[in-house]
């Protein structure tokens, strides 16, 4: 496979040279993702153009608002950051949860954002956190809600012209607790079979004051599970309602059967894996003490 490589040297070079070749392109930071593709003839780009020397958008910053991170963060730095274990632990663990720690040294974390692989490791507990994505164009910059910038597998909201600069994720409330959970066949080293995030609120009373459940590996896109959150939300969740919420999640699911797990298989896994998110979300809640 032969194709032309660019190397921009700026974010307006960057959106400049994507608009121009219309389609034709791919852009390219760490590439573990693209190169794997482009080998196996999966695409096949007329340009590559390379953005990983562009200075100004690998970062890790706190703000009044909360985390900001630069597209060309690598994973393994965003796994590592004791600012972001303290603040963000999901994010943290979900990051060290990718592959191995040679690819997390590579990987970034807008490439496995806009790869839009319907397992990507950091894109459930970061919908979760309501974490919104920011998108440089030739004449604007826009953001949009991460659950919305994913349109099908390997698909996403970027126009002809865009690229993704900036993830922002709000600051976690009070008595809100996160956890993510993959399940894969090697462990974390694999794609992800299921990848289950939940991110729970109590209330001043113990009750479920906000929940959001978030499903990876298992529907074209990553998705919320909704009609599991609404039974949670209001409520004090106990043993029996985490068990109705893991069934609902499971109803909700829209998986396919692949090499690594039947449809069957992996809803299945949505049930066990929502029930033991949401115990572990609670826990981290710092309120409820853990449901066995």
């Amino acid at each position: 496979m032969k194709f032309e490589y660019i190397e921009a040297a700026s974010v307006k070079e960057a959106v400049s040279l994507i608009a121009k070749y219309n389609g034709r392109a791919k852009v390219i930071a760490g590439g573990t993702d693209l190169i794997v593709q482009i080998r196996r003839g999966m695409i096949k780009p007329e340009f590559v153009i390379n953005i990983g020397g562009i200075n100004g958008l690998d970062f890790i910053n706190y703000d009044k608002e909360g985390l900001k991170i630069g597209a060309l963060t690598c994973v393994r730095s965003l796994e590592r950051s004791e600012k972001v274990k303290r603040n963000h632990l999901v994010v943290s663990e979900a990051a060290g949860q990718l592959a191995s720690i040679g690819v997390r040294n590579i990987a970034t974390v807008g490439g496995n954002l806009c790869n839009a692989s319907p397992s990507a490791d950091m894109v459930p507990s970061l919908i979760g956190l309501g974490a919104e994505v920011k998108i440089a164009g030739l004449k604007r910059t826009r953001k949009v809600l991460l659950e919305d910038f994913f349109k099908g597998p390997g698909i996403t909201v970027l126009g002809n012209g865009e690229m993704l600069v900036e993830i922002q994720v709000p600051k976690i409330p009070p008595k809100t607790g996160a956890a993510y959970l993959k399940y894969g066949i090697r462990g974390s080293i694999d794609l992800a079979i299921v990848g289950i995030a939940a991110v729970i609120t109590l209330g001043k009373r113990g009750e479920c004051q906000e929940a959001k459940i978030v499903l990876g590996a298992v529907a074209p896109t990553p998705m919320r599970a909704r009609k599991a959150e609404d039974l949670l939300k209001g409520k004090k969740i106990d043993q029996e309602l985490i068990e109705k919420s893991g069934e609902m999640a499971s109803e909700e699911s829209r998986p396919i059967s692949d090499v690594r797990a039947t449809a069957e298989y992996r809803k299945d896994m949505v049930k066990v894996f929502t029930r033991n998110a949401l115990k572990e979300a609670l826990v981290r809640t710092g309120v409820t003490e853990k449901i066995s």
